[in-house]
């Protein structure tokens, strides 16, 4: 809101400096018939127009995105400097036109007064106060309506100073001068006129600013997780940019993973450049340092399915790859079957070579049930008769935290606890977890659900 507030202020002083500008180098241009000075009044008249459409556009310019125009309305300020563009042309080619046919008819009365030459010093006091204050305002806020304005009023700083020299060789005898002023000041404009219209029409053709793409490129591939970038765009829109780039990340990462680089890549591009708003696309790729079961388990979760307990062993030039899937209980065997018929097809797809493959199926629960607590009496001895079992087996420590619970069909919930030396290998620890749980369900005959949590000692 602020440099909406900044744009529009300073737009508007350019108009009414235009409006002066112009009606006295008129009213001076008529009175002495120099065609310099008339020409300047012409181009400061064109400046007016100029910075009435800028004020404008850079109100319309700020208008937030609607329904009808996905990107706002910045580009309006591209069309009004495009506008401006043409007529800066358009005067270029009458100043040159009436300058070479006074040239040629050799009427070439001048009259050269104090206040011609005083016209022109305010004009070009004028100018260069209303240049630096449009240009410093156009850098602060991007604005391209802005600085195609500063760009006016700069090249009318050099306009009127040719001018103003064309008067001084005029007052010496030389009565060409002026016409000759009056086609310099022509070709300034018409030099202006192609710069701005050269960036403007970069601008609506959608040119990227150069070396912005590379520079986005570079800052993405310093983001931890991007591969490649594969393709990216940058879409100029007013003082902001649009980008749209697709990034490659190793398909191994999970969904969060990936969401957590891409706003990574976002931050760090917003931290450089204005922008508007940027969509990254993520392309999994296979690496070839990927495991085995590393593209057993990204397969498995390509079909919803979670692969686990995979081992892998080779007889010559083939491969034995076992696993366990989490299947869906409601299923009936046939629509398991065909379900990890489907992922043991796309493995054979994946590995090349001879592959043989045995899965293992487990139903996956999906419940939710209503527990509720054991009598006191009771729970003590289902306690006991725990930590009694895991007495009986070797390199368990401490069991505690033991939660007993019973579900609607009497079945008893169990978790608890136990600890392991700090040292003690995950696959020891978990074959001596499943012999207690082995043990609880051949002593509690209506045990439901026994859950262990294995941690070290110290914890």
């Amino acid at each position: 809101m602020e440099h909406s507030q900044q744009k529009q202020n300073v737009a508007f002083s350019s108009v009414i400096a235009s409006l002066f500008l112009t009606a006295m180098k008129l009213v001076v241009g008529i009175m002495t018939g120099s065609i310099g000075i008339i020409s300047e009044a012409a181009h400061s008249a064109l400046d007016f127009g100029a910075a009435a459409l800028t004020l404008f556009a850079v109100r319309m310019s700020d208008k937030p995105a609607d329904s009808k125009h996905h990107y706002g309305h910045a580009k309006v300020e591209s069309v009004s400097a495009l506008i401006e563009t043409g007529l800066l042309v358009i005067t270029s080619l009458w100043i040159i036109y009436a300058a070479a046919e006074r040239l040629i008819a050799g009427t070439t009365k001048v009259e050269v007064t104090w206040y011609a030459i005083a016209i022109m010093v305010i004009s070009i006091v004028v100018d260069f106060s209303r240049s630096r204050a449009l240009m410093k305002v156009a850098k602060k806020t991007n604005s391209q309506a802005l600085e195609a304005d500063a760009l006016h009023f700069s090249s009318d700083i050099l306009s009127s100073a040719v001018v103003l020299v064309g008067l001084l060789f005029v007052s010496t005898g030389i009565a060409w001068a002026d016409a000759v002023a009056g086609i310099a000041v022509a070709l300034l404009v018409g030099k202006a006129a192609f710069s701005l219209g050269k960036k403007t029409i970069d601008v609506l053709i959608d040119a990227a600013p150069e070396g912005i793409a590379e520079r986005i490129e570079e800052i993405t591939m310093m983001v931890g997780g991007v591969i490649s970038v594969d393709k990216i765009r940058v879409k100029p829109t007013g003082p902001q940019v649009f980008i749209e780039m697709a990034v490659c990340v190793n398909r191994t990462l999970s969904v969060e993973k990936v969401q957590a680089i891409c706003s990574r890549i976002e931050q760090k591009v917003r931290e450089e450049y204005p922008v508007g708003d940027i969509t990254i696309n993520s392309r999994p790729i296979a690496l070839n340092s990927e495991t085995i079961a590393e593209r057993v388990h990204v397969i498995g979760l390509n079909h919803n399915l979670h692969a686990h307990n995979i081992s892998t062993s080779l007889s010559g030039e083939k491969k034995h790859i076992t696993f366990d899937v989490e299947i869906d209980q409601r299923l009936t065997i046939k629509q398991a079957h065909d379900t990890v018929t489907a992922l043991e097809n796309e493995l054979h797809r994946e590995f090349d070579g001879s592959l043989d493959i045995c899965i293992h199926l487990d139903p996956l629960r999906y419940e939710e049930r209503t527990t509720t607590a054991l009598l006191a009496e009771e729970e003590d001895q289902v306690c006991a008769l725990i930590i009694s079992a895991s007495k009986k087996i070797e390199k368990i420590d401490n069991v505690h935290d033991i939660q007993v619970r019973k579900n609607e069909q009497q079945k008893l919930i169990i978790t608890l606890h136990c600890s392991f030396n700090d040292d003690a290998l995950l696959e020891e620890v978990h074959s001596i977890t499943s012999k207690l749980e082995g043990a609880l369900y051949n002593s509690l005959t209506n045990a439901g659900r026994v859950i262990i949590h294995a941690e070290p000692l110290l914890a």
